[in-house]
């Protein structure tokens, strides 16, 4: 694959089963709003546009070619949302480059690609380059908080049959789910995945689907992680690639992006000042650690929970001070968590936080903060403003709870788009790389990124820094015994 895409781009040379668990879409039982339009600066108390009332399920759609295969909010934003994408492009240089190896032959010609993602101008980006390259799209969206509505309506109106609008109900979730992978004359060959569901509704709903799919693309932690409870159950029915492990992934997307959002995400929801302000953040691996350097710079007093020794230690020598969260809850002012576990911030710990605690997750899953504790009649639940909800409790103490326990920087703000490239060029490798592999080569296992895929990630984005690769002489590559083009590290390498 890098020998083809070396061909066509200048490239400098260096000079089980699934566990039970909340879905995404939390409980219905929430008595707050849902959210709106991305575009929609909407507080509690303003009536909602006629067009919204409507399920998008009960409109009549259809985009300037007369297609009707999706089911988006409206169609009439598919300008606005073209604008979006375009200006996403211009962060995205790697994937632009790709595209243009498509002048010739096309990687993904016959593909069939069904995904479930984060559906977002930098998305969307990654959707048409998948179509460019040969591929055919269905798309829905793995978290209903993150769907940006005009681009969604962008990309129905290139003709990508997507299924997914802001605020969608649990039964809403599913059903775009089904309706991206059961359509009439269309089998998938490859999945897309974000978080796992889509891949176990195929498991559950249609397992016969399993027999044409050439592989799976998974770059979250609990979507690998529900793999491996298919694998160890003997279950797992087609080759998948972990791109969440990937070194390309951990070092830059899962800490720069969680770096910038961060802050974004707290300031835009709360106007929060950090500066000296007491934080515990649950989790030291690389989303934690883009959290804490974030935290620690604007000036705020960091502790760090933590289960493994080796992470534990990095923080301690970062300077933050390690403890358990039962020894700090009652003094901290916000809590983060950053782990990709359930049930992190329990109801018994939720009751010992001082009034005005501001409690919000940047890990994948919304099972991380134990919302349904909260879903008590002596409970009020409040909505200050969009995503920014008050639990207040019988004597009056309140905690303020950002995005129902859903991911903080997806829901509430913007993420760095160039660095969502690099993530975005891996797994579009990772695709070309299971599509176009000889039969044999992936078995029904769970991979690791390529190393050399990895390390074309990384030489792709380099080019637009102007930045120049020192190259090893022949006596240099020898000593060291690697290839002088590449790869530099172990297959082990983390």
């Amino acid at each position: 694959i890098v020998f083809f895409l070396q061909q066509q781009i200048e490239v400098p040379q260096p000079p089980h089963e699934f566990k039970d668990r909340l879905t995404k879409t939390g409980h219905r039982s929430l008595s707050c709003s849902l959210s709106r339009s991305s575009t929609d600066n909407l507080s509690s108390g303003t009536k909602p546009h006629t067009d919204e009332e409507i399920s998008p399920q009960n409109k009549e759609q259809k985009n300037s070619k007369g297609s009707n295969d999706f089911c988006i909010r409206s169609i009439r934003q598919a300008a606005f949302g073209r604008r979006e994408i375009e200006m996403a492009e211009q962060e995205m240089p790697a994937l632009m480059m790709l595209r243009k190896a498509t002048q010739g032959e096309k990687p993904l010609a016959g593909a069939k690609i069904v995904g479930c993602t984060h559906i977002t101008a930098h998305t969307a980006v990654l959707i048409e380059t998948l179509s460019l390259l040969g591929a055919q799209c269905r798309w829905t969206a793995c978290n209903i908080y993150s769907i940006q509505n005009e681009v969604a309506a962008a990309l129905a109106e290139g003709g990508v049959p997507v299924f997914a609008w802001k605020g969608e109900s649990e039964e809403d979730y599913f059903w775009c789910i089904d309706k991206c992978v059961n359509a009439e004359g269309w089998e998938p060959n490859l999945i897309l995945d974000d978080g796992g569901d889509l891949t176990h509704w195929i498991y559950r709903k249609y397992p016969q689907l399993f027999e044409n799919i050439k592989g799976i693309v998974e770059e979250s932690v609990s979507g690998v992680h529900r793999l491996y409870q298919l694998y160890k159950a003997g279950k797992l029915c087609s080759p998948a690639i972990n791109v969440n492990e990937s070194v390309i992934k951990q070092k830059f997307d899962n800490f720069y992006c969680c770096k910038e959002s961060v802050l974004d995400g707290l300031k835009r929801t709360t106007d929060v000042t950090l500066s000296g302000k007491q934080v515990v953040v649950c989790g030291y691996g690389e989303v934690g650690k883009g959290c804490c350097a974030a935290l620690k710079g604007l000036g705020a007093i960091v502790y760090v929970t933590e289960i493994d020794p080796i992470c534990a230690l990095q923080a301690c020598m970062e300077g933050l001070q390690l403890a358990r969260l039962n020894d700090v809850i009652k003094m901290v002012d916000i809590v983060i968590t950053c782990t990709g576990n359930k049930n992190v911030v329990t109801r018994e710990l939720l009751e010992s936080m001082k009034s005005g605690c501001i409690v919000c997750n940047m890990g994948h899953s919304n099972t991380e903060i134990d919302v349904a504790s909260l879903l008590t009649p002596d409970l009020t639940w409040r909505r200050i403003r969009k995503h920014v909800d008050h639990i207040v409790w019988p004597d009056g103490k309140q905690i303020v709870l950002l995005a129902k326990g859903r991911l903080l920087n997806l829901s509430c703000s913007t993420v760095p788009v160039y660095v969502l490239c690099i993530t975005a060029t891996t797994q579009a490798l990772a695709l070309i790389e299971l599509f176009n592999a000889p039969e044999g080569r992936y078995k029904q296992d769970i991979y690791m990124f390529p190393k050399k895929l990895d390390e074309y990630v990384a030489v792709l984005h380099l080019q637009s820094y102007d930045a120049h690769l020192t190259e090893l002489t022949d006596e240099q590559a020898k000593y060291m015994g690697v290839n002088k083009s590449g790869p530099f590290k172990p297959s082990y390498y983390r």
